[in-house]
């Protein structure tokens, strides 16, 4: 390595190699917020201080301690996604609206994955979600458009950002590069079974680890066999979560075992997730306890519930919405490796 790439981002040599995929970084910034001026979303500031970070088993958040004018302490979080306040302005009657802010997650540091980051996030009320998915397929051509990036390149894999994106539901993905048949390991309300997917994982060729819930197994077969098959060549639309794997999003009117959920791939990396959104605080609050209780069970905590939001599902319209990794966007427009190549000031390690 040379000084440049061993010295802290500050140095000026560094920044120097650092300064082009950070102004590209500025102007795709720049042109987003224009095309989403131009389609009348309202970019909006959700505070990133929360009763409650969201309640999905595998998110992890950075607790801090709010102290009031008495000297009494509260728990606080720092959000991992601003969508509980956005709901909740949509509850209030705003119909299309954005953000575009950092947000948290403790537990995650990698090539692709940093404690602070930028997440792009927008909702369209009384809109399908096929609209969220069409705005970020566009989002994604901006990007490539601005920085003049003819395909994504990331380690091994490239990627057509302009090209039509292939669409394909899990089940069918989990069939195609796994062997499994997933819809059968669920009853006919999604309740999945976990010795079944484990009777298929060993057909299947694939090793089975000694927890065997249905979750951790699913998460298993799509990290090692599906995620890797998405994105070479074109952008993926990976469909139709199981239910029990989109504690946000609403079930699909036609097959309860699975919902309104989607994620986009750019070679092999996960770019946007996003839902036609649950609206039934009833259920939402059944699937976030089920969340918590699997949470506890694997790593010995849990976040509270925010009463706050699910009051406001009540008068929330049926919308959908989608969450954007802006840094990983960046990333393949500009070529780079690593996050930290485009974010302006990396938290230190």
């Amino acid at each position: 390595m040379t000084a440049s790439q061993t010295s802290p981002f500050w140095h000026p040599e560094r920044h120097a190699d650092r300064r082009p995929a950070l102004l590209a970084r500025s102007r795709v910034d720049g042109v987003l917020r224009a095309w989403l001026a131009e389609r009348d979303f309202l970019v909006v500031d959700p505070p990133g201080l929360q009763r409650s970070p969201g309640n999905e088993t595998h998110l992890h958040a950075f607790a801090t301690n709010m102290i009031g004018n008495d000297g009494q302490g509260q728990a606080m979080y720092l959000h991992t996604s601003p969508e509980f306040t956005m709901k909740k302005l949509l509850a209030a009657g705003e119909t299309r609206i954005a953000s575009l802010q950092h947000v948290w997650r403790n537990r995650e540091r990698s090539a692709l994955h940093h404690p602070e980051f930028t997440m792009l996030e927008w909702y369209r009320a009384g809109e399908p979600y096929d609209a969220v998915i069409a705005d970020s397929l566009a989002i994604i051509r901006l990007a490539a458009e601005v920085t003049g990036i003819e395909r994504f390149r990331f380690r091994d894999r490239d990627c057509d950002p302009r090209g039509e994106a292939e669409r394909i539901s899990v089940a069918d993905a989990f069939a195609l590069h796994a062997g499994i048949d997933l819809l059968s390991t669920m009853d006919s309300e999604g309740v999945p079974d976990g010795e079944k997917l484990a009777t298929q994982m060993v057909r299947a060729g694939m090793a089975v680890p000694a927890d065997r819930s249905w979750n951790f197994l699913f998460t298993q077969i799509l990290v090692e066999r599906v995620e890797p098959q998405l994105g070479n060549g074109r952008v993926t639309v990976l469909d139709r979560y199981p239910a029990c794997e989109a504690a946000l999003a609403r079930r699909v009117p036609e097959d309860r075992r699975v919902s309104e959920r989607f994620e986009i791939y750019a070679c092999g990396v996960e770019l946007a997730n996003g839902f036609g959104e649950l609206t039934d605080a009833v259920e939402q609050r059944i699937r976030f306890e089920a969340e918590m209780e699997e949470k506890a069970r694997l790593y010995g905590e849990h976040y509270p519930i925010d009463e706050d939001f699910l009051a406001a599902l009540d008068f929330m319209p049926e919308a959908s919405g989608v969450a954007l990794g802006f840094d990983r966007l960046v990333m393949l427009a500009t070529g780079a490796q690593r996050i930290e190549a485009v974010l302006w000031a990396p938290v230190a390690e």
